[in-house]
């Protein structure tokens, strides 16, 4: 199985990349966000999900581990294929997907292609739980940010020491994360853990 291709893009099509590894090109089955910031002849690494059926291999291609993860998460859901999955990641961040199921917001999900109502409403109800609370508020260890500094960093560990801290006082992940999700919206931009702590605790108590 092919997990990950280094190489340099050869040709963009509908919805696909050829890529160039060492003379054999791979087409490979991309999102349309991904596809949008991608040049011929430029260097490429993509994580790849091989999808192997009685009368086709395919690849399907990321620029991140997260957004792999995320891709193959989604297909959990009952009524999202391959097709659908790839729909939302190419409508929506990964991050934007993750604050949509932990605020429960389906009109959000619903955007994307080939979604309707009653798939939006399933896909942010049964990812609810499965989704790890610091993905589904949408921030990351301090550790797991690659070269993350300044604000953005410093959002990534208010956020996450604020999760922490409701889930001390006996909050489950889950309700925890929606709550701190929620808070970003609401706060100042840089605000602190305590900040965070303070409107998650109000979104809690409505």
């Amino acid at each position: 199985m092919i997990g990950r291709l280094r190489g340099k893009v050869d040709t963009l099509g509908d919805g696909f990349v050829i890529l160039d590894v060492n003379g054999v090109g791979y087409e490979v089955w991309c999102s349309a966000r991904t596809l949008r910031g991608l040049h011929a002849g430029e260097d490429l690494v993509l994580a790849i999900e091989t999808h192997v059926r009685e009368d086709q291999i395919r690849l399907f291609g990321f620029v991140s581990e997260a957004e792999r993860a995320w891709f193959r998460l989604l297909q959990s859901v009952q009524g999202v294929g391959a097709k659908v999955a790839l729909g939302l990641l190419g409508t929506f961040a990964p991050q934007d997907i993750a604050n949509a199921i932990a605020l429960q917001d389906k009109a959000m999900v619903a955007r994307a292609p080939s979604v309707g109502p009653k798939l939006a409403q399933r896909i942010v109800t049964e990812l609810k739980d499965k989704a790890p609370a610091l993905t589904v508020a949408g921030v990351s260890l301090p550790q797991m940010v690659k070269g993350g500094k300044g604000a953005d960093a410093a959002e990534s560990t208010a956020a996450a020491d604020a999760i922490s801290a409701l889930v001390n006082l006996g909050y489950q992940q889950s309700q925890a994360a929606a709550a701190v999700a929620s808070a970003m919206k609401k706060a100042n931009d840089g605000a602190g853990a305590k900040e965070l702590i303070r409107l998650g605790l109000k979104e809690m108590a409505r």
